[in-house]
């Protein structure tokens, strides 16, 4: 997606969004400068989305060799790269709501997993100060990690459903009723999803859990699609590695929570805006035959 049609698409966004959410801010009754901004929220958020899209391995290589050298004529209104660094926080609730709109159609077949965001080398952990309070020692199957997992849900399609940010000791099945919330048909996951409970909840609401069993666990029988299906889980990894790998959204120079949080959500709109994502390609007839009751 080109820079232009990223910023058009903003730019609407934002004139619809902000009036409505400044009428809706609380007022605290005190005197405040409200003097305009050289960037407008429109502007901030192009350039955060557009590095994500860039494949510079850091903000700042790309804001102080990129966007000032180069986009100059695009954003007249350029600030340092100390004082956009400093403006990055404002622009995270009109961030989280752009990409509320940007998630994709519920096609009846969704894929669910959770990956580790690490904020530092475990060798720094009792050094750590940034995320001292709301960071946690993990594990996955690749080992201990320091940080958040983030958990998605994606359609058949790669396009993303849900998502959710919890500490990196949380358990994987935990966050799952509140992130299929008004998903019907069937949940692939993996065997870290494998809960009765969990099986019952989200049956009740139309939404059948799909996990490979155990070695302990007795055979199930399972339609020959189903079991196609359970083999292709490896797309929503594949999405795991193309946000950690293209879209950056781990690493561990961050400073505060708030850019941690902008990096994460504009890294998620970044791939949203790819436009070839890692696909099932299903045809609609095969997924009326996916979906149709037995």
């Amino acid at each position: 997606m080109s820079l232009e049609a990223l910023f058009c698409d903003v730019d609407d966004f934002c004139q619809v969004f902000l009036p409505q959410w400044e009428r809706e801010q609380l007022v605290c009754g005190e005197r405040q400068r409200r003097r305009p901004a050289r960037l407008s929220v429109s502007e901030m958020m192009t350039i955060i989305i557009h590095f994500h899209q860039s494949h510079y391995r850091h903000f700042k290589g790309y804001y102080l060799g990129y966007v000032r050298p180069h986009l100059k004529r695009a954003f007249p209104g350029l600030v340092s790269y100390q004082r956009f660094v400093a403006l990055i926080p404002s622009v995270l609730i009109p961030l989280c709501a752009y990409l509320q709109q940007r998630k994709g159609p519920a096609t009846g077949i969704a894929f669910i997993d959770a990956t580790p965001i690490t904020v530092c080398h475990n060798r720094r952990i009792n050094r750590h100060r940034v995320f001292k309070k709301i960071a946690r020692r993990g594990k996955t199957s690749m080992g201990w990690f320091y940080g958040f997992k983030l958990h998605l849900v994606v359609n058949d399609r790669g396009e993303l459903l849900a998502f959710h940010v919890t500490p990196g000791n949380v358990d994987d099945r935990q966050p799952v009723p509140h992130l299929t919330q008004g998903l019907s048909g069937k949940l692939f996951g993996d065997k870290g999803y494998i809960s009765k409970c969990l099986f019952q909840t989200l049956f009740e609401k139309g939404l059948q859990l799909m996990t490979p069993i155990r070695k302990n666990m007795h055979n199930r029988l399972l339609t020959l699609f189903d079991k196609l299906l359970l083999r292709r889980r490896a797309l929503i990894e594949t999405i795991h590695d193309q946000l950690k790998n293209i879209s950056q959204i781990e690493h561990s120079r961050h400073r505060s929570i708030g850019n941690f949080m902008v990096n994460l959500v504009a890294g998620l709109i970044a791939y949203t805006h790819q436009p070839l994502k890692p696909s099932l390609n299903l045809t609609h007839p095969q997924l009326m035959l996916l979906n149709k009751p037995r």
